[in-house]
């Protein structure tokens, strides 16, 4: 039942917020923020098992797949489209879907939420795999979009992930992990985009981005396979290749045409004295890791 959900229930430090002066409102909501990393920090080992997910299914050619409804689907979508040019790979390897489809990304589709057959028909429709892991995420952890969508994922066999803001949340129960990070009632009662869609949003980013690391797409703390698909993409790529193999300018901007725009290349190359092929070569051998080639 909603009254028995954290994420439902009254704020007791904002049940006058509409008397508060428009500086006091932000205090508190900076202030009632401030406890989401901390609710975070309680599930990380939770996260740690989503991450090993992904990072199992990357490596045997499977896909990360984010699925929900409202606020919790583009959530999911954001990430995963931020993937490929932060990342290099391709928009199938990590996809994000909503309940009702490409209109609800920006359009409010009331009751799509509440088909758990639908969750299962989109699962269906990108050709679902047991090399795969889907992560289901819904605030309330109740949503039947998302429970019909981990149903399908366990049936298929591929790995399941149920992301809540509640704990002992309904979808829990059909996913092999469980990421519950408590929240708490929100500043305006019930609006799961705050402090839960807040929550979301950095699991999101902890789970892709370390996964990421962990298939080799990072060398030390730089995105050695971004792609350089604008005027500042390509001179962070040249930055990255400066600072990674500790050249100037002018000779990473070698490097960076002899590697035809391939960051990670480009590094190899001046860092082993090798040509493109070479580098290629040394990096397939090592699994795309710019430290095993070295």
């Amino acid at each position: 039942m909603l009254e028995n959900l954290s994420t439902e229930k009254r704020n007791t430090n904002t049940m006058k917020m509409d008397e508060m002066s428009v500086l006091e409102i932000l205090k508190t909501m900076n202030q009632e923020d401030r406890l989401v990393p901390k609710a975070i920090e309680m599930e990380l080992a939770a996260i740690e098992k989503a991450v090993q997910k992904a990072i199992r299914s990357f490596k045997a050619g499977g896909r990360l797949i984010y699925i929900g409804a409202g606020t919790s689907g583009r959530l999911g979508i954001l990430d995963a489209v931020e993937c490929v040019p932060t990342f290099g790979v391709s928009p199938e390897q990590v996809i994000g879907i909503i309940a009702g489809g490409t209109e609800a990304i920006k359009t409010a589709i009331e009751g799509v939420e509440d088909n758990p057959e639908q969750g299962m028909a989109d699962l269906k429709a990108v050709s679902l795999a047991a090399e795969d892991t889907v992560v289901g995420i819904a605030a309330s952890g109740r949503t039947p979009y998302v429970i019909g969508a981990l149903q399908y994922a366990k049936q298929v066999g591929a790995e399941t992930v149920a992301m809540s803001c509640n704990k002992g949340a309904e979808i829990s129960d059909y996913a092999d992990t469980a990421i519950e990070i408590e929240t708490g009632a929100e500043v305006l009662t019930g609006s799961t985009r705050l402090k839960a869609g807040t929550a979301q949003k950095l699991v999101l980013n902890m789970v892709s981005t370390a996964a990421m690391i962990g298939i080799g797409k990072v060398y030390g703390n730089l995105m050695v396979d971004v792609q350089a698909t604008n005027e500042k993409l390509i001179e962070r790529s040249k930055r990255i290749i400066m600072d990674a193999a500790q050249i100037d300018y002018d000779s990473a901007q070698h490097y960076y045409d002899k590697a035809d725009g391939q960051v990670k290349t480009a590094i190899v190359m001046s860092l082993l004295d090798c040509t493109k092929e070479q580098a290629i070569e040394k990096l397939e051998t090592a699994g795309g890791f710019i430290r095993k080639t070295l």
